[in-house]
């Protein structure tokens, strides 16, 4: 269970004291997310705030100087309507606050599940909800950099080591100059906003074909749009051996484009901007899977799930945007 620091009821009752959402009523430890301490939290409630929440503890991965970007970037999309959960401010009006140490924050519940086996309805509908976050998000006052930018994912693979990289799979040292010359593309010109950067299927919540909630914000940046709209259909146009779905990936992107059409310069470089998007992710699961133990009790996730996405681009990727 991703629970690492043990609050105990009274802990939780005085945290909750501090927010006007009532009075807490039960607490229970959320199993998924593996960086964090989670809880979902249930109180009586007020007129304004409804009575669940999801209590979140930062743990590691996190620069708290971040925190202020992630929380109010949430505030400024669910205040134009985008189907994101608001942050819960204390009575002082802070957005987190400090517990045992760590910083913590109280965030809105929203109903759905995570799709497993996403329809081309449900890639559509995800498609249009990406553009209109990225529409809302372009007044949003502050930036940040992206942490895991094609010149990130070039220096993880080079810290890695060709040697290393061939104990994972023969064919992921090839990978090295293809890492660098992503980390070598300029983007500078596309157009920008505040983008989500890893909207896969299990931080998008629907109730049937209808998107409730895009969670999980903590790898959010500001950079180039498409950027975004490519990793979005890395992550749910394939299975996991590493299979096109033309049908969800044509979704997706029609979904988009009904509410943000792409420039001409998105759509001529979108097969190398979804080649890098693959290549950030083939870097930071060999690093994962270079540094877990053999006898780790720890699914290592295979880079070459990715690498093989990366291929598919390389071979396929002007067609996906053509005409």
């Amino acid at each position: 269970m991703a629970v690492y620091t043990h609050l105990g009821a009274e802990d939780l009752a005085r945290l909750i004291a501090h927010y006007d959402v009532g009075a807490l009523v039960s607490a229970k430890g959320i199993a998924e997310g593996v960086s964090n301490s989670n809880w979902l939290v249930e109180t009586t409630g007020t007129a304004g705030s409804g009575t669940r929440f999801i209590l979140t503890l930062y743990e590691r991965r996190i620069d708290y100087a971040d925190l202020p970007y992630f929380l109010e970037l949430l505030d400024h999309l669910a205040a134009k309507g985008c189907p994101v959960p608001r942050t819960m401010h204390d009575r002082t009006g802070g957005s987190w606050r400090m517990v045992e140490g760590k910083a913590a924050a109280l965030i809105e519940f929203l109903p759905g599940v995570s799709p497993t086996r996403p329809t081309p309805e449900q890639a559509h509908s995800v498609g249009e909800v990406l553009a209109r976050l990225h529409l809302a998000a372009q007044d949003f006052p502050r930036t940040r950099a992206n942490a895991m930018d094609f010149a990130a994912s070039a220096a993880i693979l080079r810290a890695c080591g060709a040697e290393a990289l061939a104990t994972i799979d023969p064919a992921l040292p090839a990978l090295l100059a293809e890492a660098e010359a992503a980390a070598a593309l300029d983007l500078a010109a596309l157009p920008r906003s505040q983008t989500h950067t890893d909207l896969f299927p299990d931080n998008v919540l629907m109730l049937g074909d209808r998107v409730t909630g895009l969670i999980d914000f903590y790898f959010a940046c500001t950079g180039p749009m498409v950027l975004d709209l490519a990793v979005t259909h890395a992550a749910w146009s394939f299975d996991a051996a590493g299979v096109h779905d033309p049908a969800i990936g044509s979704a997706l992107i029609a979904g988009y484009e009904s509410v943000r059409p792409l420039e001409p310069a998105e759509r001529a470089l979108f097969p190398e901007v979804a080649k890098g998007a693959c290549l950030r992710f083939v870097a930071s699961r060999a690093e994962d899977w270079l540094d877990t133990p053999d006898d780790a009790l720890v699914t290592r996730k295979d880079p070459m799930q990715f690498a093989r996405r990366w291929q598919f681009y390389d071979e396929t990727g002007s067609a996906l945007l053509a005409g």
